[in-house]
């Protein structure tokens, strides 16, 4: 039941749109927050600071230390307006600010403000988002009748899969308003049309789909194993193969690879080489083969901690000759004693390995809590285990 103000600060570059000009310039004015306030007309109101994320530094002032008063319970009960000159209580109101990207804000700034980080939609999210509000949406905006546009909750997933990659579904309703135009043609025309959208006429439309959907193709090889990422747009499966050549011992690692995954690599090299005659490997082959360690698609920058296990299970795999089971996904990092450590994003990677058609996931013990947060529903179907060292891994991926 309170008031609502907004206040766009992307590009904002002057700290007197916050704080308001001294009264002896002409064209003075109060600052953005007293305005939105005098616009309220309450002194306890909402007040969205959008794109908080997005505020510049200029040659006149830092807009985001301005901001430092007014986001602080402990100074903004006297906020100072240059325009009104007095004190000014801010304590009453409700900010709320959204950005994209935290590491953009100003750590002093960060520190004023409680995170609450909201997660990508997951696909079976977009489906009922897309039937329930941007379809009768679009439906209204162009004049049409229910009865006269329909889409499958099928059609719609394979409009998501095959033509989005995005966190929330902006791309996903441009492309249903595109349909919706190509429905209000076929009306204004009187062309003949079936109610519901087939696939055939949604291609024609959409054009041929952009993105392939990742499919578990690799099933019962040796030092090919299926790790699972996190990304903006939601989990992903990635492959990681490793193959031994004739050589002096040296480790490559290729796939387009940031520090973090070759710093996994190497601790996954370094604890093998350590542990061989447990694993059943010739201490030889250290010193007469070089091994490669690949991630496809190597014109995608790849990074993060929570490919250790897998790299660990592709490198015994393909020393032992041990082939990996079918249908089997891990994410984890490894320590050099040989202990997996948690990860993070392990909702959308679950829900990654399920679209790929994975049955059986590897995870740190302590991820045990992010899989009771998932709906049952989503992860019908799944077997999970829970490991707490590199030997609880193979065991259960090498045959």
């Amino acid at each position: 039941g309170r008031k609502f103000g907004r206040i766009s600060l992307g590009g904002l570059h002057d700290e007197s749109e916050i704080r308001g000009h001294r009264r002896t310039y002409i064209g003075a004015m109060p600052g953005r927050i007293i305005q939105t306030i005098k616009r309220c007309g309450s002194s306890n109101p909402v007040i969205i600071l959008d794109e908080v994320d997005k505020l510049t530094v200029s040659n006149h002032g830092d807009p985001s230390s301005a901001l430092l008063e007014v986001l602080d319970p402990e100074q903004n009960t006297t906020f100072h307006d240059n325009y009104i000159d007095m004190e000014y209580d801010l304590s009453k109101v409700l900010f709320i600010a959204t950005a994209n990207n935290i590491a953009n804000i100003a750590p002093a700034l960060r520190d004023r403000m409680e995170m609450i980080n909201i997660a990508g939609y997951l696909t079976e999210e977009k489906v009922r988002i897309a039937l329930d509000h941007l379809l009768p949406k679009q439906r209204e905006a162009h004049g049409i009748r229910e009865a006269e546009m329909q889409l499958s909750a099928g059609a719609v997933e394979r409009i998501i899969a095959s033509y989005t990659r995005e966190a929330g579904v902006r791309s996903l309703d441009k492309l249903l308003a595109k349909l919706a135009r190509a429905r209000a043609k076929q009306i204004a025309f009187d062309e003949g049309f079936a109610a519901e959208m087939t696939d055939a006429e949604i291609e024609k439309i959409l054009g041929m789909p952009k993105f392939l959907r990742e499919e578990y193709e690799v099933g019962g090889m040796t030092g090919v194993v299926t790790g699972l990422a996190w990304t903006e747009v939601g989990g992903d499966i990635l492959y990681i193969e490793s193959v031994l050549t004739p050589g002096k011992g040296k480790l490559s690692l290729t796939g387009n690879l940031g520090d973090v995954m070759k710093e996994s690599a190497t601790i996954a090299h370094e604890w093998v080489m350590a542990h061989c005659e447990e694993l059943g490997i010739d201490p030889k082959l250290f010193e007469t083969r070089d091994l490669n360690i690949h991630v496809p698609e190597g014109a995608i920058p790849k990074d993060g901690p929570s490919a250790g296990i897998t790299m660990v299970t592709s490198i015994v795999s393909t020393y032992t000759g041990r082939k990996v089971r079918e249908r089997i996904a891990m994410t984890g990092e490894t320590t050099l004693r040989g202990r997996v450590t948690p990860v993070g994003g392990v909702k959308e990677k679950i829900l990654a390995a399920k679209r790929a058609g994975i049955h059986t996931i590897i995870l740190s013990e302590e991820n045990r809590k992010d899989i009771a947060e998932i709906k049952p529903e989503y992860v019908d179907g799944l077997a999970f285990h829970y490991v707490r060292t590199n030997d609880e891994v193979l065991a259960l991926a090498l045959e």
